[in-house]
């Protein structure tokens, strides 16, 4: 059971963080200085979000740091996330390592640390030595997303998940393309953020435009489920996304946040870029060392744990 929940909070992440939920939040850490009070015109901000966004596609990945808050309210995968390594998008690859309360809190047996690989719609998690005994002596775990999604029997979830994959590339230049459609978008001043000067921008999308802007949702989701989607949403009570960005002088994001409200209580999280075209190259680890996820549900059913909890 500590496999799956590390599993779980592992993967509420990385899809997070590749797009699923774009990421963001106020740490209060990286940001220095005060806002000055001189603003630019709105289209000043679109040429300068517009070309950070061009920038952004062009390197295809960048050194991440991610953090990120979900009040215990929600549920699995609540609690303090962080992330450190190496992201690329379009493919979508990642060399991430996790930590947090998210892991550990109320399990003393989870790993304090976890390494996450990401490549070819597959996610491999080093979950460590004290959880080999329960996946045949093996470290890694793999999760195949697609195959899941298919052995589940449920073609809307298979569509949904492999559309969802396939879209992935999100990361954070689709980011800046969804900001582009907040009709608020705003320059609040310039702050330096790690020592570097930057401007800061401003937008806030409601869960409808967010959805419109979200082009990877026309893989995964037809018009009727889209709108059944959006009713999900609203009905859970998230009205909609604060997003800041932070642009430095060379056109890049430095700082991504995005606060998403719900009457549970507010998700925060931030990420922070550097080294932008940094190599981005994941291997896959040996697969005798890797247990396939698929083999744990299968076992459970063998076992005939319909009363089990043998989901993520």
């Amino acid at each position: 059971m500590t496999v799956k929940r590390v599993a779980g909070a592992v993967l509420a992440t990385a899809l997070l963080c590749t797009g699923a939920v774009a990421c963001g939040g106020d740490d209060g850490k990286k940001t220095e200085g005060a806002d000055s009070g001189e603003t630019q015109s709105r289209s000043k901000v679109t040429e300068v979000i517009t070309a950070a966004y061009e920038k952004t596609s062009k390197a295809k990945s960048a050194k991440v740091e991610m953090t990120m808050t979900a009040p215990k309210s929600m549920g699995g995968g609540a609690g303090d996330m962080k992330m450190s390594g190496v992201m690329g998008w379009d493919p979508t690859v990642m060399d991430m390592t996790m930590s947090g309360s998210a892991l550990t809190e109320g399990d003393p047996e989870a790993p304090e640390k976890v390494r996450m690989l990401w490549l070819d719609n597959v996610m491999y998690m080093d979950m460590g030595a004290a959880a080999a005994k329960d996946m045949d002596g093996k470290q890694w775990m793999k999760m195949d997303l697609n195959s899941i999604a298919e052995q589940a029997g449920d073609e809307k979830l298979a569509k949904q998940m492999t559309g969802g994959l396939d879209s992935m590339n999100q990361d954070p230049a689709q980011q800046l393309a969804m900001l582009l459609d907040s009709p608020n978008l705003k320059h609040v001043g310039s702050a330096k953020v790690d020592g570097a000067q930057t401007q800061r921008y401003q937008g806030r999308l409601t869960v409808k435009e967010m959805m419109e802007s979200n082009k990877g949702l026309d893989k995964m989701l037809g018009k009727s489920e889209r709108e059944e989607l959006l009713k999900g949403i609203e009905k859970a009570g998230i009205k909609g996304y604060d997003t800041e960005v932070w642009v430095n002088e060379d056109d890049y994001p430095v700082r991504m946040d995005i606060d998403i409200k719900s009457p549970e209580g507010t998700m925060k999280t931030s990420q922070t870029f550097s080294d932008y075209g940094a190599e981005a190259k994941v291997s896959p680890p040996p697969a005798g060392k890797t247990f396939d996820l698929m083999e744990m549900f299968k076992e459970i059913g063998k076992a005939g744990g319909s009363g089990s909890d043998s989901g993520l």
